[in-house]
C-alpha cells in the first residue's frame, strides 16, 4: 500500500479521489500531463494495493476510492509516529539526565 502511495502521481490521484466522487479517467487525466492510458495503469496500481475501485456507469468505469483502506494506512502511521515521539522523549531525558 504504501509503495503504491509513494508515486507522486499516484498520491494526486488519490488526493482527486479523495474528494469523494467517483470519476472517469478522461476526468483525473484532465488538466494533468499524464496520459489516459498512464493514469489507468497507475489506478490498477492503486486498485492492487486495495486503494482505488472501478465501477461500470453506462460504457464509462468510475474510479473511486476505499478510505477504509487509507483509514488503515493512517492507523499504522500514527503508531509510528507515536513510537517516534516515545523514541525522541527517550533520548531527550536521556540527553538532560546526562547534562546534569
Amino acid at each position: 500500500m504504501f509503495a503504491a502511495l509513494g508515486d507522486p502521481t499516484r498520491l494526486r490521484l488519490v488526493m482527486r479521489l479523495s474528494r469523494g466522487e467517483a470519476l472517469s479517467i478522461t476526468d483525473l487525466a484532465r488538466g494533468t500531463k499524464v496520459s489516459r492510458q498512464a493514469v489507468t495503469k497507475h489506478l490498477h496500481v492503486l486498485a492492487g494495493a486495495g486503494l482505488a475501485a472501478a465501477s461500470r456507469r453506462g460504457r464509462e468505469q468510475r474510479w473511486s476510492l476505499d478510505r477504509r483502506r487509507l483509514g488503515e494506512a493512517r492507523v499504522f502511521l500514527d503508531h509510528v509516529s507515536q513510537q517516534w515521539d516515545d523514541a525522541l522523549a527517550r533520548l531527550k531525558a536521556a540527553v538532560e539526565e546526562g547534562e546534569r
